[in-house]
């Protein structure tokens, strides 16, 4: 950390090296970690305890700088095995990371690298010495910011050109941030989760055939859907229905991702309704759950703080249960926008929003939820078994009755 002498006082006064600037005007001070530079985007705020590394490649968080509420993070260290990118070589699209307390040398046994030098390789830039709960509680006073972050080792800033880009930035409200973070060729999955000394699995005897819709899909659902019994194409975001249907999918996946679910709708949205027409069992999670429900004619509105955490109450509405989920959406569906046929299965115990919705006359649900876990509880992972059964039930109703022989 770069420090200032005081002649009088005959002690030195660390220089702050980074600032995050909001739109409004206001300069948070701090001191700078990770990449040196500048990043644009809307800051949010994640109240989730573990998990950072998954959370800072989640390409959800494209376009948005995220502040940490819990006061301790990178105490662990990174590794390669929580990287949520599937291709880690692409990075992350976050644009930058606010905490509190500065990084302290890992502590586990898990750890590769320090989380500075991470950053560092995946061009992110942060701020430490943040007050982190009075951000936070200006973020739910007056809904997510946009903002530039900078970080600087002399400490020499332009501040009125940083105001004027923070002010200048259009905002996530009508981005399609997608073809960012999409994959460009189709591939194959077959690696299922992680256990603690064996380490990831592969997938040998699949029973069903699963093409998946990359939005910006992460690495723990494919492993998942795998692990689930499902061997796993990968299209991208562009994917005609034409070339989803040539893989002959037993069930389409529906992926998370960034931005605004409207503008991605402008060409998922079409390929998603000749899905739902062909009665394909689909499974939708986070922009997947978003794009679901424009499909069927509802609208999605934007969130004034959005929900980002792992310790989101959500009860599903089928089962009466309640489970803690991990969230990440700044968008939410309008129920009330729904048609009828669109039934309203889990929602939110923070707020009432709609958290997800199933088909009464087609084999189709989402929601708004990861139940991935990652990070986060594994409380929701039965949707994925949910997913299985709905597709092995089009199976059976689509095969021949042996008494016709």
């Amino acid at each position: 950390m770069s420090a200032i002498q005081d002649e009088t006082a005959g002690w030195q006064v660390p220089v702050k090296t980074a600032l995050l600037v909001l739109a409004d005007g206001t300069v948070i001070e701090g001191y700078g970690l990770g990449a040196t530079g500048t990043g644009v985007g809307e800051v949010c705020f994640n109240t989730a305890m573990t998990g950072y590394e998954e959370i800072l490649t989640d390409p959800s968080y494209t376009g948005q700088i995220v502040t940490f509420t819990f006061p301790h993070i990178g105490n662990v260290g990174t590794n390669k095995e929580d990287v949520e990118t599937v291709n880690p070589a692409q990075g992350s699209s976050v644009r930058g990371i606010v905490v509190h307390a500065a990084i302290t040398d890992p502590a586990n046994w898990r750890n590769v690298e320090h989380l500075d030098h991470w950053l560092k390789a995946r061009n992110i830039v942060g701020i430490s010495g943040v007050d982190t709960r009075a951000l936070t509680a200006l973020i739910r006073a007056n809904g997510m910011p946009n903002a530039v972050i900078a970080h600087a080792p002399d400490g020499k800033f332009d501040i009125m050109a940083l105001k004027a880009e923070a002010a200048a930035w259009p905002g996530i409200n009508g981005m399609d941030l997608v073809p960012f973070v999409t994959t460009t060729q189709r591939y194959d999955w077959d690696e299922t989760i992680w256990t603690l000394g064996e380490g990831f699995g592969r997938l040998t005897a699949p029973a069903h055939k699963v093409v998946a819709i990359d939005y910006g899909i992460k690495t723990n659902i494919l492993r998942l859907l795998s692990n689930a019994g499902c061997a796993v194409t990968v299209l991208p975001a562009t994917a005609s229905f034409a070339e989803i249907m040539a893989h002959k999918p037993d069930g389409v996946f529906l992926s998370n991702g960034p931005g605004d679910p409207a503008e991605t709708g402008k060409y998922a949205v079409p390929v998603i309704q000749e899905v739902l027409e062909a009665r394909v069992p689909t499974f939708g999670i986070c922009l997947g759950h978003q794009l679901l429900g424009l499909a069927l004619g509802g609208k999605t509105m934007k969130m004034h703080q959005g929900h980002h955490g792992a310790n989101h109450p959500v009860q599903d509405k089928t089962t009466s249960k309640v489970e803690i989920v991990s969230m990440n959406h700044g968008f939410a569906v309008d129920p009330l926008s729904l048609p009828t046929h669109a039934v309203e299965t889990h929602i939110s115990l923070f707020d009432g929003s709609n958290c997800g919705i199933a088909l009464t006359d087609r084999p189709a649900f989402s929601v708004q939820h990861h139940p991935e876990a990652s990070p986060g509880p594994q409380d929701s992972h039965y949707l994925f078994d949910r997913f299985v059964g709905m597709m092995e039930k089009a199976k059976l109703e689509h095969t021949p009755s042996s008494a016709s022989h």
